[in-house]
């Protein structure tokens, strides 16, 4: 890694640990049962977030510094294999409560980026410096739970939505994956129903998004080239969950999106994705969780004109916690995405639809639009299996390594630019590489932590390249 990034790398976990030292003296324990009543800084924050009742506020900071190479290129030979860049995101928030169960959600966001090395993209593309970018309401929102004191539940406007495990959500978590897990947003109508009695609930999801993040509602400074998502959307979600076995969820779920092109990288078509999910804890230590999807539809794109979409994916997990200590746990992972089989008329590549985000990795989701028409995290023609171990050595602190064989399912990525296909791409081998992942996350107090996290993958024979694609990232992150 360049000296400049490792010195920027220090930087940011001694302003972590300068600043858990401050906050922790201000936090001490008094010796006594009783909890201390609030003083200094955190007397001061509880009066500012809560200035009415009816009215609360927060607000959070997060800086990270991360350096990549060969992700984005696959090749240490081209000039912006190498990227390094700071990027700082401010967001502030308020919640309004109207009346018992009825809420007002607002808030705002922004990201500025400095680029350390020459910019792969927006702005600063192909150039050093500050990329200001844009600020953004990306919550926007009515709540209402238990309307009129029934088990209905609703939430209208601009909204998280996040389907599935716990940090392992599937096809339904980020609604703009052009900003770069900077927003998660969708503009969708949510109709929830809680049904205690049979533990059943059912969630009616109507999503409506637009690629240009100043169509629907404007930003603050110049959004015209940037964007949230490749093309407009559109989308109904029906997702119902039922607990009524003893330690078992079981989901079922349908999706049907329209995409509407606005740029090259778009799709254009209607698909329907219809899945399932199994999770449970069978016995003391043990978990699971299966989850598998069918797709079927129409979709285009600038190589292909139309033709009927027949994919599936799936993913499965077994983990074990040793319940010690030291919390120690490990687990295995398996997923299946299929690709497109160039040998047939139809379209066999699945779509992990509003699931574009860093699930299990963030290096990989650079190299994808190689493959996919310039659609970052569009994953797919992929098949991984590995162990994850994970331990919590101090009060606060988590570390984990994981690793992953990584093959894909084609020999040949069909959505790659002719120009690119036999330079990138070997087009006669399944292996795509060795995964590593080292994550060492701490939480100093309530109110900072941060993280250490970095990723490797060794190329295999479906790439021309034997080199090494590195992700590594430093993150500081402060909570008002």
């Amino acid at each position: 890694m360049k000296l400049k990034t490792l010195a920027l790398a220090s930087l940011t976990l001694a302003t972590t640990l300068f600043l858990a030292t401050a906050q922790n003296s201000n936090t001490a324990s008094t010796g006594t049962t009783k909890a201390p009543e609030p003083e200094g800084y955190e007397a001061f924050s509880q009066k500012v977030k809560k200035p009415f009742d009816w009215l609360s506020l927060g607000a959070d900071l997060r800086v990270r510094n991360e350096y990549f190479k060969s992700a984005v290129s696959l090749s240490d030979a081209n000039p912006l294999a190498e990227q390094d860049v700071l990027r700082i995101r401010g967001r502030f928030w308020a919640t309004a409560t109207v009346v018992t169960n009825l809420t007002v959600n607002t808030r705002v966001s922004g990201e500025p980026r400095e680029w350390l090395d020459p910019a792969f993209t927006g702005e600063r593309a192909g150039h050093t410096g500050m990329e200001w970018r844009y600020g953004i309401l990306d919550s926007a929102n009515v709540k209402w739970d238990y309307i009129m004191d029934t088990p209905f539940s609703f939430t209208g406007g601009r909204q998280d939505i996040l389907l599935g495990d716990y940090y392992d959500w599937w096809l339904v978590a980020d609604g703009t994956p052009g900003d770069g897990s900077w927003t998660l947003f969708m503009d969708s109508l949510r109709l929830g129903y809680d049904a205690k009695a049979i533990k059943t609930k059912l969630d009616l999801i109507y999503i409506n998004q637009q690629s240009d993040p100043g169509e629907r509602m404007p930003t603050i400074g110049h959004s015209g080239n940037y964007t949230l998502t490749d093309q407009d959307e559109e989308g109904v979600v029906v997702y119902l969950s039922n607990k009524s076995i003893e330690k078992t969820q079981l989901d079922a779920y349908f999706m049907y999106k329209h995409d509407d092109p606005t740029r090259a990288s778009s799709f254009d078509g209607e698909s329907y994705t219809t899945g399932g999910k199994v999770t449970g804890t069978p016995f003391d230590h043990w978990s699971y969780s299966v989850e598998g999807a069918y797709q079927f539809g129409q979709r285009a794109d600038r190589l292909f004109a139309n033709r009927d979409v027949e994919a599936y994916g799936g993913k499965a997990k077994l983990g074990y916690g040793f319940n010690d200590p030291l919390k120690n746990s490990i687990s295995l992972g398996f997923e299946y995405l299929s690709g497109d089989d160039p040998s047939t008329p139809e379209d066999e590549m699945f779509d992990v639809l509003w699931g574009r985000w860093p699930r299990w990795s963030e290096l990989y989701i650079y190299s994808f639009p190689n493959e996919t028409l310039g659609r970052i995290a569009q994953i797919n023609n992929l098949w991984r299996i590995g162990p994850m171990w994970s331990i919590s050595p101090l009060k606060g602190m988590t570390a984990s390594l994981g690793y992953n064989a990584l093959f894909a399912p084609e020999e040949t990525p069909t959505r790659t630019p002719s120009a690119a296909a036999g330079t990138l791409f070997s087009n006669d081998g399944n292996f795509r590489g060795h995964y590593l992942q080292a994550v060492l996350k701490h939480q100093f107090n309530k109110h900072l932590c941060g993280h250490l996290w970095g990723e490797w993958i060794w190329q295999g024979d479906y790439y021309t390249q034997d080199e090494m694609m590195t992700f590594l990232r430093a993150e500081v992150m402060f909570t008002f």
